[in-house]
Parts: structure tokens; sequence; C-alpha cells
């Protein structure tokens, strides 16, 4: 085996020799440390106690000689600070199990205490201030100005080093209503000082079971671990302590925050910057205290989003800080309570200082969302700013853009009341509304809303419009309709319309609405609006927790509550093969009906006026109509209404110009189609230049007792009598007729079904050899001479009237 270098050797004794010579060292240290225990205790008391206004207790002590070597290190046991108040509040400022201090071991030879390191294990620190403003940390009596040390043993110790582990940490004013506590799994920093202050560097992980700056209100970023460096500057001048910014991770998101704290000030002024450059907001809003954080996940963003969040306070009885928090969302899915909105896109900012001097609460909090910009199931839409003030009793405001396909709205709103097709629609309503549970409760709008070449379908009372056009004015308190263009079939409708206080009696009392239309059209088929006769078609039901349900309820509502007031002016109205011109009509809707006041129709040389009201019941609607007849064409009168049931006599048998009166009512299906069996009323009426053409029962008699008189032609000057409609029976009131060949007098009842029975008395007089008699009493007088024969009309098998001899009438004679 190769021997040692000489110069080796003697490297290694001088090595082992300067071990050797340490461990000497010490161990004589520790000798001494052990001798001195209850010295060095008393000492560390004494020094501990000098600058605190209460006591300091150390239960014992024991040497951790190797743990702070080169320093010597000891562990005091049961550690406990107190003020000199704590029997009246209880609450202990430190309770340590272990509190190890590291000293200067040249220092400690020389018999005095500079404290390097100190690590607290296993406590509780507790910084209490009562509701009066007392604080237990006024067991640290306040330094006096630093004077120029003579002694050098008697300068102070600086703490150069330190550590929590395992602390319960709170710090618990009453007077401001603030509670910070924080369970300290480790904390670890170092100090170094300079002539205006000191600098340390920390490294924490801890847990926060309240940052409560009002207790109040509820905690920040209950139970979530934080995690992360930081780095401390404070400025004794001053009184300024900055805390740079740096990553701090909060539970899972990473953070960058910055503070400062101007402990100058009596009760410390405070400014915290809290950075997330991508965090959800479900996250974020969990972080913020309950007040705050109920009203935020009433919202939910799915994507992250950029937030800066600014807290300025103070640590003393102001209340709540100033929070100001603002959030960059772009190509997002917002989900709001009442709605999901695609492609969003917005600048969002909170504050809890709106108007500045009126308090940090959440009656002076506001949220402004500045360019916001989405898309509705699939309609987009903007707004320039919108507001929401006092997140008490929130109001919001805001101007509401937007163009799009109005098909789009089926999605939107459902199609049990309203069904669109094609057609634009722009809209620019600005807005201000109350909210409750977050969703806009009865907003006041005022702006326009213009919708272009539409087609839209009114489900329930199934009536359809094509090419469409609406432009509806909202003003601050009545709504104006104009330039309505609707076209159903081949009726072209222009209306123009508007609603007094409209906003108020749609929210408040939809039944009290009464919408007042001036409607124009140069054609109209009322066939095509029967709709409006038939009971509406019932509503599907909504699934419950549809988003569509409110609003399409509500639109269902208006239709069906509101009332109508029309006034109509139409060139040309057709109904079956009715056709009348310059009509002009006043009509009155309402849940209950239609009411007819006023209306005129002109047919050809004649007019008709009419008044009265239907009312909607089941399948069926019951009208009640006063009607005037003058100068109107009878034979294209019966013509337009289907001879009114009667198939013996109808349009081809009547000439002539009529004149009536009428008070009829009865029933009318959902087609249109009287219900004969309904009718109930009365009818005068007065034929002039009358005739009654090829009328078979006449001609079917008169061919025998009037062989050589024109029975296909029957004129009259003037025919007037009186009728009773009783269902399908019609009560012919006594009616005398005189005509070019024959006189008559008739009554009994026509039926429209079966019971016809009328007596006819004819006599055989030819009229013609009265026609030069021009005394009327005389006239009168032999109109029923001679021989008279005595008809009966009665049904017949084959459902004709047949005419017959009335043998009872000559019996009865």
């Amino acid at each position: 085996m190769e021997k040692m270098p000489r110069w080796s050797k003697i490297i290694l004794r001088i090595f082992i020799g300067l071990v050797a010579f340490v461990a000497i060292i010490f161990a004589g240290l520790g000798l001494y440390v052990n001798a001195n225990k209850k010295t060095l205790l008393a000492t560390i008391t004494e020094q501990l106690n000098k600058n605190l206004n209460g006591s300091l207790t150390i239960g014992s002590m024991e040497p951790t000689f190797f743990k702070g070597f080169p320093g010597v290190s000891i562990s005091l046991r049961n550690v406990v600070i107190k003020d000199s108040l704590w029997k009246v509040h209880q609450h202990t400022l430190l309770e340590a199990q272990d509190f190890e201090v590291s000293v200067n071991t040249m220092a400690l030879l020389r018999g005095t205490i500079e404290i390097k390191k100190i690590g607290i294990n296993n406590a509780k620190i507790d910084l209490y201030t009562d509701t009066a403003g007392y604080s237990n940390t006024a067991v640290f009596r306040k330094k006096e100005k630093k004077k120029p040390a003579t002694d050098k043993a008697s300068t102070e110790a600086q703490l150069k080093e330190f550590s929590l582990d395992n602390v319960n940490f709170i710090v618990d004013n009453r007077k401001g209503h603030k509670l910070f506590h924080f369970e300290v799994d480790a904390l670890k920093g170092k100090m170094d000082y300079s002539f205006s202050g000191w600098e340390a560097q920390l490294k924490l992980k801890t847990l926060a079971k309240s940052m409560a700056f009002n207790t109040r209100r509820g905690s920040f970023i209950k139970d979530k671990v934080l995690e992360g460096p930081f780095k401390i500057n404070f400025d004794e001048n001053t009184g300024v302590l900055l805390v740079a910014e740096n990553q701090l991770n909060i539970g899972k998101d990473p953070f960058m925050i910055a503070a400062k704290f101007d402990t100058s000030k009596e009760n410390t002024d405070f400014t915290i910057d809290i950075k997330a450059p991508a965090i959800l907001w479900k996250d974020a809003a969990n972080l913020l205290a309950p007040n705050i954080t109920e009203k935020l996940l009433m919202f939910d963003l799915k994507k992250p989003i950029n937030v800066t969040c600014t807290l300025n306070g103070d640590m003393g009885p102001g209340g709540d800080p100033e929070i100001n928090v603002t959030a960059l969302v772009n190509d997002n899915i917002l989900k709001t309570p009442g709605a999901l909105i695609d492609s969003c896109n917005f600048k969002g900012v909170f504050t809890n200082n709106y108007e500045k001097g009126k308090g940090f609460t959440d009656a002076n909090s506001a949220i402004k969302l500045y360019q916001f910009k989405g898309a509705y199931t699939e309609m987009p839409f903007s707004i320039d700013t919108f507001l929401i003030k006092n997140l008490e009793k929130p109001i919001a405001t805001g101007v509401f853009k937007s163009k799009f396909n109005i098909v789009k709205l089926n999605k939107a709103i459902g199609t049990e009341t309203l069904k669109f097709g094609k057609g634009t629609a722009t809209v620019k309503l600005a807005y201000t509304a109350d909210i409750v549970d977050f969703k806009l409760h009865k907003p006041l709008v005022t702006g326009l809303i213009d919708v272009v070449n539409a087609d839209v379908s009114y489900v329930p009372r199934k009536l359809n419009f094509t090419n469409t056009a609406v432009s509806l004015n909202f003003t601050t308190d009545d709504l104006f309709i104009k330039n309505i263009r609707l076209q159903s079939g081949k009726s072209i409708v222009l209306m123009d319309g508007h609603i007094r206080n409209f906003l108020n009696l749609y929210y408040n009392d939809p039944e009290k609405i009464l919408l007042n239309w001036q409607v124009r059209s140069p054609q109209l088929h009322l066939g095509e609006f029967l709709g409006f006769l038939g009971s509406r078609k019932p509503v599907r039901t909504a699934k419950k927790n549809s988003k569509n349900t409110s609003f399409s309820e509500d639109v269902n509502n208006l239709f069906e509550k509101s009332k109508v007031e029309m006034h109509l002016r139409v060139a040309k109205v057709y109904y079956n093969k009715f056709t009348g011109t310059d009509v002009m009509a006043d009509l009155f809707l309402s849940e209950a009906g239609i009411g007819l006041k006023n209306i005129s129709v002109k047919q050809g040389n004649g007019s008709m006026k009419v008044n009265g009201n239907i009312t909607q019941k089941g399948n069926h609607n019951r009208f009640l109509v006063n009607t005037t007849l003058n100068n109107i064409d009878v034979k294209s009168f019966f013509y337009s209404f289907d001879n009114f049931g009667m198939t013996t006599l109808t349009s081809k048998n009547l000439k002539g110009y009529l004149f009536s009166k009428s008070t009829i009512g009865g029933l009318v299906t959902d087609q249109g189609k009287l219900v004969t069996s309904s009718l109930n009323g009365d009818i005068s009426f007065d034929l002039k230049q009358g005739a009654l053409l090829k009328f078979e029962p006449i001609i079917s008699v008169g061919k025998f007792a009037f062989p050589f008189r024109d029975l296909d032609n029957i004129t009259f000057s003037n025919l007037n009598g009186k009728f009773d409609v009783r269902g399908p029976m019609i009560t012919i009131n006594p009616m005398q007729i005189n005509s070019s060949i024959l006189n008559m007098d008739v009554a009994g009842v026509y039926s429209m079904a079966k019971g016809t029975n009328i007596a006819v008395d004819v006599p055989l007089r030819n009229p013609k050899k009265d026609a030069d008699i021009t005394d009327k009493k005389e006239i009168q007088e032999r109109r029923m001479k001679g021989i008279v024969l005595h008809l009966l009309a009665t049904d017949g098998e084959d459902g004709k009237i047949k005419i017959k001899l009335n043998k009872n009438r000559n019996k009865g004679k």
C-alpha cells in the first residue's frame, strides 16, 4: 500500500484538530447553557419583558445546541403573552407550545442576548380589538425615537429570520367588524435592515378561514389555501409597508398580488391589487364576500376571463373596503337567469363606491358593462353601456340595439302564440328596469322597433299574415304603432294605432289596455278573418323551467285580455257572395267578444247600417244586431246571404228595392254560418218596385185559378210587412199583398226546416179592373170582393212548399 504524502498527513491533522477544537468549544457552551438554564431563562424573560405592557411567561427552556449551529438555539416551551387588561377581555395575544429563539453565541458569552431568529410552532396568535377600540397589542410599548448607540452592548437585537409552523393567527377587530383568521401551515422569512427600515422575503402556505373586512357581510376567500412568496419593504420614517407584486396561489388559481399598508395612520390604510389573467367566473365569485358572491353566481361564463381587483380601506371601524373589479370577456358564453348569450364580449366593471362619499355599501354599488355584444338564440344584439346600480334594489339601464331575421323569435319566445316566418326586425330601445332575482322586471322602454317583409301567424286564432310591416314607437308613457301593413290572402290592411299608459297597464292591469286602431283597406275579405269568430285554440302548456314560458305567456295574456277599439275605412269588403263598398265601422274587441257600432256599407245604390255585438262562447258565437237597409237591391241581398237559409224563396224569385229595420239575435259558427235554429228577433220591411219572379208555389196554383194572367212576373208597387223570427220559424204577421195580377192576404208561419203553415186568401178579382180607380178607400173596399180562394201553404213530401185549399178556413167562414 502506497504511503500518504507528508503534506497530506499534515493537512489531515490540522483539520481534525480544528474539528476537535470547535467541538470542545460548543460542548463547553452546551455545558454552560445547561448549567445556567434558570439564570438564562430569567435573563431572556427579563429581556423580552422590557418593552411589554403586560406579562410574558415561559414554561421551560431547553437548549437545542446543534439546531442553531454555529449559534445557540433555545427552545422556549409554553410561552404566553398577555396584555394588562387580559382579565377583562380574555384574549391571549400569544400561546405557543414551542417558541424557538436563536441567539448570537459570542454575545451570550459576554452575558448579553442578541436574538437572530425566532420560530413559533404549534401556537395561537390572537390580535384582539374591542368595540371601544382597545387592542391587546397594547402589550407592546411604543418605541421612542432611536438615539445613536454609545454602547455596543446596548444595541437592540435585529431579527434576521423567523418562521411559523402550525400557527392559528387571528385578527379580531370588534370595533371595525373585521375578522382575519388564518391557519398557517408554514411561514418562513428572512430580514434585512437598512438605516430607514427593513426588507423581508417570505414564503407562505396558509388556510384562510376568514378574511372579513365586514363581518356583517361575510368573508372573502373563505376556506381557501394561500401559497406563495412575498417580498415586503417597510419604511420606518413614513410607516408605509409595501408588498411587491408576486404570484400567490389562492386555491387552484394563480393570482398576482401587490399591496400597500400605511401604518402611520391610526387605523392603517391599505390598498390591495389583485390580478387573475385567466379565471373562471364561478371561481372568482366564490372568492368574494357572500353578499357579492350570491349575486354574481346568478350568472356564469363558460370560459376563463381576465379579472383585476383593487381593495382600498383601513383596519379601523370604517366598514367595508372600497372594491373595484374589472373583467374582460372575449367570445364567451354567458348564462343568465333568463337567457343564454353566445359570442359574448364586454368589459365589465364592479364598484361599491358608485357615488363618491355615499359609503361602500350594496346601495351604492354598481355593475357597468361596456360595449356589450352577444347573440340570443342566434339574434345578435349590442348594448353600448349596461348599468346596474343599487344592488339592494337593483335598477338596470341601457340602450339595446339589434337587427335580425324574425324567424329567430320562434326559438326565443316559442310558437304557442305568435309564429314568425321571413322578415327583418330592427330594434333600438332605451330601458330602465327593476331587477328581481337578476331578471329585468317591468322594464320601462323608449325607442323604436321596425319589422318589414314579415310573415306571421297568430296561432290561437289561426290567422296568417304575409308581407307584414310594423313600426312600434315606445314613448315614456304611450305606445304608438305605425305603418302597419297586413296581408292575409287577398286582404290588405293598413293600420296605425296607439295605447295610452301602455307599460303601466301591461305590467299591472292588462285587461285595462285599450288599443285604438285606425284601419284602412283597399279590399277586405272577411272570410279570411273568421279566426276571430272561433274559440281560441288552447295554448300548449310550456314545460317547467322553460326559459320561454314567461314571455310567451305574457304576450298571449296581452293579446287576449286587452281591449281593441277599431275605426275601419274599407273601399271594398267581401263576405262569401256579398260585396260592399265604402265601408265605415267602429269595432270594439275584448276578451268577451266583438262590439259593432256605426257600421255602414254601400251595396249598389243602397246602403246598410248595423249596430250590435258578438259574444264568443265555445264553438259558437252569439250575436245580436240591429240592421237598417235602405234601397237595397233585394235580389243581390238574398244572393249575398244564401237566401237566409230558405230553399223555396230564393234570389232568383225576387226583384225590387228593400227598406228594412230588424233586430235579430242568434248564433253563428266559427265558419261564419248562421245557426237558423237559434235565431230570434223581428223584421219589418218595405219592398218598393218589387216583383216575384217564377215563384213555383204561386205558379202551381195560379195556372188553374188564373190561367190568363202573367204568373212569372208578379209586380208590387209597394209591399210591406212584419216578421217575427223564432228559431227556424218565421211568423208572418197579417199582411196585404197588392200585385199586378192578384191581391192576397197572408198570415202564418214559414219554417226554414219543417212546419210551414201559411194561410193565403186570394180574391179571383183581377186587380187590373180597378186600375182606373183613384180613391184609395174605394180600392181597399173592392180588393176582396167576389170569389175568394182560401189557400194553405204547407210542407210537401219533397221538402218544397205545396199550395192547397184551406178547407178549415172555409169551414170557419
